[in-house]
């Protein structure tokens, strides 16, 4: 007789005695050899039962399941039915969440995801289909499921924990009862890293993270720290394998000990003259610099920033556009700061607003770094090898980009930088995944083929001679323009053929969303 490894044994088991919801839970312990562990989650779910034999499949492959098959498994709950209803019923931070639509599927990954711990899902797993500053919820009948579960988000350093674990009993014939009733456990852990652990980047950024300033606290903060040497050495060591250890090492202190502080020291103080400067209206459109800690030289080594959540009511995409180019005109033309980094990563959508984040590279109208060489170098070569400047340079080599005034940029610190990638920008927020739901975009509309066509006009201008875009304020002027066409169902006069047709690639922006978040609100 064929003797079954002891896992076989647990599976058989588990399946002969129905305790449903076991495959998912000893899925992960079996696959690494723990078997008892996976005799542990067994007796942990026991009373649980899965009607279904489809139920239990749907169960598998957690690393793989989607948004829509994780929010099925907690419409499927009761016990999580009870959650929502009788805790976050009354959170305010739910109840918003879910009045802005940002918990339905069609707005993006949601800020509140509900689980039955049963599914035995992973920090790891439950982590990439969160927004940023987010929170999990696990529920289970099963204290010791739950417990489990919170001891794993404790280790993982993606999340935090929000208090203990938690209980509420279920009603007895639709009425509460104290003491009455099963009791149902739940943990809240809120996603508070912006890139996962240990994932790489194609940037060098800096570390950031939500936290509270003031452990008295109950606010979250944007938390934006020089990284340290070790994760910048690994960071170098992917990318150049052939250098030796010695010289990584010896980039890598550079970068901590001079460039990142630099940057951080000045966006500090940029965030300090927007909010003294800015008209009222703009000032919560852009981060407010709650507090810094410096180093033994001076510079800022820990920025601390107000949370400038996405969320809020949805933006049609001509005021998306309208709304960032009212922006940048402020920016420009009254503060005098150019912000050279306009990837979509760098936008937020909240209550206020289109808001932009991130001033680290941001400088003065007319800034000159002749008396300082670590920025004229450094300066120097961003204008030559960010991705805005290489998308410009791409573009005006294949005729894309024929405007001399946005040519003009072409490396340089200039206020054409931003143009350029706010044209380009407005055509395509879905780039930005955390934009969708919140823009309503369809590129097939009416405004989207007018908005296609003022990009088309801004880029290419019909005559080289009479450049009708030179400023933000000639944009947003555009874009008035666009509104009334759009609003009597006129559809877009076709351009002259030197301006007509620019492809895909003319409004084809591709952030880097595994980074945002240098600084997602913030940073």
């Amino acid at each position: 007789m064929e003797r079954k490894s002891p896992v076989k044994s647990l599976m058989a088991d588990a399946f002969a005695s129905d305790k449903g919801m076991v495959a998912c839970a000893i899925k992960r312990f079996a696959a690494a050899g723990d078997v008892a562990q996976a005799g542990r989650t067994i007796a942990a779910v026991g009373g649980q039962r899965i009607k279904k034999v489809g139920d239990l499949m749907a169960l598998k492959s957690e690393r793989k399941a989607s948004l829509e098959r994780l929010q099925s498994l907690a419409d499927k709950s009761s016990s999580v039915k009870l959650i929502q209803n009788k805790v976050f019923a009354r959170d305010p931070e739910y109840t918003s969440s879910l009045a802005h639509g940002m918990e339905n599927t069609a707005r993006g990954l949601p800020y509140h995801l509900f689980l039955p711990a049963e599914t035995a899902l992973s920090p790891e797993d439950v982590f990439p289909n969160l927004r940023w500053g987010g929170r999990a919820i696990m529920v289970s009948p099963n204290k010791l499921l739950v417990d489990e579960i919170a001891q794993r988000f404790t280790r993982w350093e993606g999340f935090i924990l929000e208090g203990a674990v938690q209980s509420v009993r279920t009603p007895i014939l639709g009425m509460s009862i104290p003491g009455m009733g099963k009791p149902v456990h739940y943990l809240v852990a809120r996603r508070v890293q912006l890139l996962k652990p240990g994932e790489s980047t194609e940037r060098f950024t800096y570390h950031v993270h939500l936290g509270r300033k003031d452990i008295e606290q109950e606010k979250y903060v944007v938390v934006k720290q020089v990284p340290t040497v070790d994760r910048v050495v690994s960071r170098l060591r992917s990318k150049f394998p052939d250098a030796s250890l010695d010289d990584i090492r010896r980039r890598a202190m550079k970068f901590t000990e001079k460039i990142f502080p630099v940057f951080l020291t000045r966006e500090a103080a940029m965030l300090k003259i927007l909010q003294r400067d800015l008209p009222k209206p703009f000032c919560d459109r852009v981060p407010r610099c709650l507090g810094v800690e410096h180093d033994s030289k001076g510079f800022v080594r820990t920025l601390y920033m107000n949370w400038m959540r996405n969320g809020g009511e949805g933006l049609s995409q001509i005021d998306f556009a309208k709304q960032s180019c009212e922006l940048l005109a402020v920016l420009h033309e009254k503060i005098g700061v150019i912000h050279l980094d306009l990837r979509l990563d760098n936008f937020v959508i909240t209550e206020n607003g289109v808001g932009f984040i991130d001033f680290g590279s941001a400088v003065r109208v007319g800034e000159t770094f002749s008396d300082n060489s670590l920025l004229h170098t450094l300066f120097e070569e961003m204008m030559k090898t960010s991705q805005i400047q290489r998308m410009l340079y791409h573009m005006s080599e294949n005729g894309l980009v024929t405007s001399d005034v946005l040519r003009g940029g072409l490396h340089k610190v200039d206020k054409a930088v931003d143009l350029f990638y706010l044209a380009v920008q407005m055509n395509k927020p879905h780039s930005n995944p955390d934009f969708k739901g919140l823009i309503h975009f369809n590129p097939k509309s009416l405004e989207a083929r007018h908005l296609k066509r003022l990009t088309d006009e801004i880029l290419r201008p019909p005559d080289e001679n009479n450049i009708k875009y030179r400023t933000a304020r000639d944009i947003l002027t555009g874009l008035e323009r666009v509104t009334q066409e759009v609003a009597a169902g006129r559809e877009p006069a076709p351009l002259p053929p030197a301006a007509h047709e620019t492809g895909d690639e003319t409004v084809e922006a591709r952030p880097n969303h595994t980074e945002h978040r240098t600084v997602r609100a913030v940073g």
